[in-house]
């Protein structure tokens, strides 16, 4: 079993940058790809970014990439989103997710656990 708590999310301007951390409990966090996905008001759930169980390989959908980072340090159990140059369509709930030994690009239905979510603002 793998809990994963998010936090970091709140109200930035557009232009801002936030860093949104997921703190998953278990010994075996390293041997879980990790991700980010995201909810807007009336849309779908999606993809946002991925890093492998072995940190060698991210993925990024194309929205948000050179714009945002994601990361991991598995002694501490935590994976990272630092997001600049946000943008109003950005505005979304974000949700962190495990998968076991994947690689970077992670699709929802096999999605293993997830977070409760944090909501980030961007303001025009």
């Amino acid at each position: 079993q793998v809990q994963l708590a998010e936090s970091g999310g709140g109200l930035v301007q557009a232009g801002g940058s936030l860093r949104l951390s997921c703190a998953a409990s278990g010994r075996t966090f390293s041997s879980y790809a990790m991700g980010w996905f995201r909810q807007a008001p009336g849309k779908e759930r999606e993809f946002v970014a991925g890093i492998s169980w072995s940190g060698g390989s991210t993925s990024y959908t194309d929205s948000v990439k050179g714009r945002f980072t994601i990361s991991r340090d598995n002694a501490k159990n935590t994976v990272y989103l630092q997001m600049n140059s946000l943008k109003p369509e950005d505005t979304a709930v974000y949700y962190c997710a495990a998968k076991y030994y994947s690689g970077s690009y992670l699709r929802q239905r096999s999605i293993d656990y997830w977070g409760q979510g944090t909501q980030v603002a961007v303001s025009s």
